[in-house]
């Protein structure tokens, strides 16, 4: 059950979120750079091989997310395509079993949305080459439609093994865009959403989330598309194996998604059970604003860095 004092420490942990400024202090405060790197898998790009290097080795697949919220310019725009153009590189020349997801707002998405999807377009066109996968992750409210707009331009010229988009439980536009997009055949990765939104755009009740995402996921195992079901919650697994096992569906129609540090137990479970399972896996020095949504899901965390604090 959410608590009022959750709803109120998430509410303060994703304003937070935007206050970049405040990473530098943060990260002088060793409890937090020790909670910070169970969720990320460190600033550079060979740090997060390492890491995936790792996952592959437990039978885990990964989708590699370079974080990096600060695009200001058309210049740092390139310096991210040429990122990518490198890990995407660098996935072949290692030989894991991964993919890579990119934010649009990385791309110039709040400045020039030509540019956005211009760069998009050469990230997804390098993948398309290897014959590789770009999920176009989303981001707040504000750019759902233009997010969905220009998946559905790159989908129309590289198809659904080589561009995908996601979908946030969380809005209440989401039911309507899941059937729409299943019927346009694109590949959908389903989370409950992160963001702080409004009462107009998003439910603010946990159990509207949770009844909404049920609602969409059987959507996308309707639809004979291969998407991502991407959740922690127990309930919301076992609903879709069951969902699944209704539909007489195969281990292999669809994948669980889940973050990097975040119920490694339950990763590891479903894999052996013979389930797909894809992990995300964020790197980056411009970390500071993932991690405290991280926090924001799960307040609880915030207080073990508390009580370690005061511990000295």
């Amino acid at each position: 059950m959410t608590t009022a004092a959750d709803q109120l420490s998430r509410s303060a942990l994703l304003f937070l979120s935007r206050q970049s400024n405040l990473k530098d202090v943060a990260t002088r405060l060793k409890p937090f750079r020790e909670l910070a790197s169970r969720f990320i898998a460190g600033e550079t790009l060979e740090e997060a091989v390492d890491a995936v290097r790792a996952l592959t080795a437990k039978g885990l697949s990964a989708s590699f997310d370079h974080l990096n919220e600060a695009v200001r310019s058309p210049q740092e725009t390139r310096d991210e395509v040429r990122h990518y153009l490198r890990l995407l590189a660098r996935i072949d020349q290692v030989g894991v079993k991964a993919n890579v997801s990119l934010k649009l707002t990385q791309c110039g998405l709040l400045f020039d949305r030509n540019l956005a999807l211009q760069n998009a377009r050469a990230v997804v066109a390098d993948a398309a080459a290897r014959d590789s996968f770009v999920r176009v992750d989303m981001e707040e409210s504000a750019v759902t439609q233009v997010t969905l707009d220009i998946v559905r331009d790159l989908h129309s010229e590289f198809g659904e093994t080589h561009v995908g988009a996601v979908l946030q439980s969380y809005l209440r536009r989401t039911e309507a865009d899941a059937k729409a997009l299943c019927a346009e055949r694109v590949r959908l990765r389903l989370c409950k959403g992160a963001y702080l939104e409004g009462p107009d755009v998003a439910f603010p009740d946990k159990k509207d989330v949770d009844a909404n995402f049920v609602r969409c996921m059987r959507i996308l195992l309707d639809s004979g598309v291969y998407h991502g079901i991407a959740t922690h919650d127990e309930r919301m697994i076992d609903a879709t194996l069951e969902y699944a096992a209704r539909q007489h569906l195969p281990k292999g129609a669809f994948e669980f998604q889940m973050l990097y540090g975040i119920r490694r137990d339950l990763q590891e479970r479903l894999a052996k059970e013979g389930h797909p399972v894809r992990v995300y896996v964020p790197y980056g020095k411009h970390w500071y604003p993932y991690f405290m949504r991280r926090l924001a899901e799960r307040p609880a965390n915030l207080w073990f860095v508390m009580r370690n604090l005061m511990k000295g």
